[in-house]
């Protein structure tokens, strides 16, 4: 029986993940003639990353028609040219709908609306945002009541890279709503990878992902804590560290961050950490796999919280580490 509301996965051979990539910048897969043409996009949510890829989709070509529950950002993109939507129900009158907002609860207090689903002219709903896995199931399920093709497709990357079209996009779901949408994935993002036809095996991938993230900024900040308190200053540690053993943007990016103590402004915010340790936690539970650094994580994010860190970048959780070391403010 399925535990915390996620089904057993089908009996299925593990996607070559490598070989389903698409390759945006070296013009695998689709060359552009696959483009929608005469078609609309609608886009709901326009947050930091949101404004990023509707402005992609914009610089693309494509009709983009744009909601967000306060207006000031999709007063922006109309500027650019896209269309503003008075409503959700005309968000789905497009052909395609792409949406990305906060949680769970937004996408189920905004989406997953039974006479929304019914009414729309929509045919493919993109969720670019980092959901549950029960979500990702519920919201297949009620798509596919109403006629309406579900995928997932949650991104790698932070504004500026969603700004630059540079995102990389983990796709998931029927074969045929991925191939439609990948002119979509072209224009956002530098790669799409192939995660198999459950649109919550792409949510499994970006919760390991951030999961990991999580993982290596608290262990740069301890080691960082220990460096610091040794009389090592943290930047040369990180300086050493990712030009010999940790190269590559995670640690020389969140790294300079964790040394730097330089949390704002926030690419991507500590509540939001704390959300997606919280969503492995319970993806781990349904499954009986065990996280043991996911529980550590946790209370360092909630004790980040009760700082009043909130407002700050999830790198922020590094202060933590610092004041279990006793190290000055």
């Amino acid at each position: 029986m399925a535990q915390n509301g996620c089904r057993p996965p089908r009996p299925r051979a593990f996607p070559d993940v490598q070989s389903a990539r698409t390759d945006h910048r070296t013009g695998g897969g689709d060359d552009g003639s696959a483009r929608m043409s005469g078609a609309t996009v609608g886009f709901v949510g326009l947050g930091a990353m949101g404004r990023g890829m509707a402005g992609s989709l914009l610089r693309a070509g494509h009709a983009v028609r744009v909601w967000n529950r306060s207006p000031e950002p999709g007063a922006a993109l109309v500027a650019q040219g896209a269309e503003a939507a008075g409503s959700l129900t005309e968000v789905f009158a497009a052909d395609t709908v792409v949406s990305m907002l906060a949680n769970d609860q937004a996408v189920e207090g905004l989406l997953l609306d039974p006479g929304l689903l019914a009414g729309a002219r929509a045919t493919l709903h993109v969720n670019m945002a980092t959901v549950s896995l029960s979500l990702a199931e519920r919201a297949e399920e009620l798509h596919a009541e109403h006629g309406v093709g579900y995928v997932a497709a949650p991104v790698l990357g932070r504004p500026p890279v969603a700004e630059a079209g540079k995102l990389n996009i983990l796709a998931a779901g029927a074969p045929d709503l991925l191939d439609r949408a990948e002119p979509l994935f072209a224009a956002m993002g530098d790669r799409t990878w192939r995660f198999g036809d459950e649109p919550r095996q792409a949510n499994t991938a970006k919760i390991s992902a951030n999961f990991l993230l999580a993982c290596a900024i608290e262990s740069m900040a301890e080691a960082c804590s220990l460096a610091e308190a040794h009389g090592v200053r943290p930047t040369d540690l990180v300086e050493m560290l990712t030009g010999t053993l940790f190269p590559g943007p995670v640690y020389s990016g969140y790294g300079s961050m964790v040394a730097e103590r330089r949390y704002e402004p926030a690419g991507f915010r500590l509540p939001l950490g704390l959300k997606d340790v919280g969503l492995a936690l319970e993806a781990g539970a349904a499954r009986h796999v065990p996280l043991p650094f996911g529980g550590i994580l946790r209370d360092a994010f909630l004790d980040a919280l009760a700082h009043g860190d909130g407002e700050k970048d999830w790198a922020a959780v590094a202060e933590v580490a610092r004041r279990r070391a006793g190290l000055p403010d």
